[in-house]
């Protein structure tokens, strides 16, 4: 697709030849730096993103193609997914947390002509490939099983690809949900991200590089800032994973500027014993979201870093729908809850009741949004699809509400409730009031099924070191401030609450592990 001007028709730049142009204009500067191994440049990023779209392109990789990614946060990850986009192939991302029939109901699903594996995952690529078996599988790096992607593209020139993306291709299917059958796949189109990125980048500091850690899933939110770092000419440090004590020596050793955490991640920063004496004074920029906050923990998080904590609310869905800005912290609405902030650029908020119909400031009901980067549906499902995007709008299934000045609060989930004898109980109300617990410092509340349908509220705690949060004490300070229907049967004490793989509280795990049959909100 082309936009015609005076001059002629001008061919759609996808954010990926955005990202290889910014990469070109100084292309002896360090953009991604790995755990191990030498700092990549920008001009070795660009040749190697088009000496890979070559050599995919010579296995038939092309506009429409699928290629699945099972993946981590190795460099050779993000070229090759610049490879697949700029070739007009859309990529899909593999969870290696997914159990393989999981993986395997996603690739039935999307038909992908080609299956990227890191070294090191063979195994799990292995078990997929036997449920599903996919047309072309090669390796982002030397493996006893698989070719070796990147050494055949070094063989090839970096030479120039011609433009084949339209605004309205799928750059991306993220799965969302699903725990039986096939999960949602979340179509996402080049258009509405390339302009967000721009957007997004362009609002950061001019002549002031950032320097981002992923140290979440390139395949989720890290993913995400990475391309906003190098369209702002910045440097993406890479880690294969979340631990808190080496979260913060990155921090300090690479004098970061910029990360994104979910709230339970940055909960173990704060708590670490680390915290106090690493230096923290190049972070600018800590992003967090995903799932809801503490207020009281929020509140620690400014004091103990700065006025740098930046709440993106958002949804695979919809993209970011509302920002928290660093002066905004101590802003907190109905029940305690902190404000997920005013909307972000270009997006409109409402809050609709029956017969949605819009409600007005203070009132409760469903949270309804146009943004700039709304899917364009759900793979496959068009059902799904009509339940949930209509005339433009998305209904996000959270429930919250506007105060007057346009801050929104976002108070539960629809669906996330724990159906007990005399009511609903909502997961996220009563973490809220466990986080204000001074022997708490992590927690997750979840449902376990009764043979009678009903469900049982369950904890799971992290105690503070030192602090008495046993069953007898959390039962009778929840009954104490909310009533003995909210007080969990079942106080669980842990040493760490489970993370899915996308960092956040994995509460089916926890059902399965300490309460037996899961609840529907687990």
């Amino acid at each position: 697709m082309t936009e015609n001007t005076a001059n002629g028709p001008v061919p759609f730049t996808s954010y990926v030849h955005a990202v290889l142009e910014v990469l070109a204009r100084s292309p002896g500067r360090p953009a991604l730096v790995p755990e191990r191994g030498p700092a990549v440049t920008a001009g070795e990023v660009r040749d190697d993103v088009l000496r890979m779209a070559a050599e995919l392109a010579e296995r038939g990789i092309g506009r429409g193609s699928g290629v699945a990614f099972l993946t981590g946060n190795e460099p050779e990850a993000l070229t090759a997914r610049y490879a697949a986009n700029l070739l007009g192939a859309r990529v899909v991302f593999l969870s290696g947390g997914m159990a393989p029939q999981a993986q395997a109901r996603i690739v039935e699903s999307v038909g992908p002509a080609a299956l990227l594996v890191a070294p090191g995952s063979e195994a799990g690529a292995g078990a997929l490939l036997a449920l599903a078996p996919v047309p072309v599988v090669l390796a982002l790096g030397p493996s006893p099983i698989h070719e070796d992607l990147t050494a055949a593209a070094a063989l090839r020139a970096p030479l120039p690809v011609a433009a084949a993306v339209r605004p309205g291709d799928d750059w991306c299917l993220r799965f969302t949900g699903g725990t039986s059958g096939v999960p949602k796949g979340v179509r996402m189109a080049h258009g509405p991200y390339a302009e967000v990125l721009a957007l997004y980048a362009g609002r950061l500091p001019a002549g002031s590089p950032p320097r981002t850690l992923a140290c979440t899933p390139l395949a989720h939110m890290a993913g995400i800032l990475a391309d906003i770092t190098l369209l702002a000419s910045g440097t993406v440090v890479l880690r294969p994973g979340f631990e808190a004590g080496a979260v913060l020596a990155a921090l300090a050793r690479e004098r970061i500027t910029d990360v994104w955490l979910l709230p339970p991640l940055l909960y173990e920063l704060l708590d670490h014993p680390d915290l106090p004496a690493t230096d923290l004074s190049a972070l600018r920029r800590v992003f967090y979201g995903g799932t809801p906050a503490s207020a009281r923990r929020l509140r620690e998080a400014a004091r103990a870093l700065g006025p740098v904590l930046h709440g993106w609310y958002g949804q695979t869905e919809a993209g970011n729908i509302a920002e928290v800005l660093p002066h905004e912290h101590a802003v907190t609405g109905p029940g305690g809850r902190p404000t997920a902030g005013r909307p972000a650029p270009g997006v409109t908020i409402e809050i609709r009741g029956d017969g949605d119909v819009p409600l007005p400031a203070g009132e409760s009901g469903e949270i309804v949004v146009r943004t700039p980067m709304t899917m364009s549906g759900y793979w496959g499902q068009p059902g799904a699809t009509a339940e949930v995007l209509r005339e433009g709008w998305i209904r996000t299934g959270d429930v919250g509400c506007l105060d007057a000045e346009g801050r929104l609060f976002v108070l539960d989930r629809l669906g996330d409730r724990i159906v007990v004898v005399g009511g609903h109980v909502h997961p996220a109300e009563v973490e809220e009031l466990l986080l204000a617990h001074p022997a708490v410092a992590r927690c997750a509340v979840f449902g376990v099924r009764r043979e009678d349908g009903t469900e049982e509220v369950h904890a799971a705690v992290v105690p503070v070191p030192g602090r008495d949060a046993g069953p007898g004490v959390i039962r009778e300070y929840v009954t104490q401030h909310k009533g003995a229907m909210y007080a969990p049967h079942a106080v669980h004490q842990v040493e760490r609450i489970p993370l899915t793989g996308v960092g956040k509280p994995d509460k089916r795990l926890l059902a399965r592990s300490l309460g037996g049959e899961p609840g529907a909100q687990a």
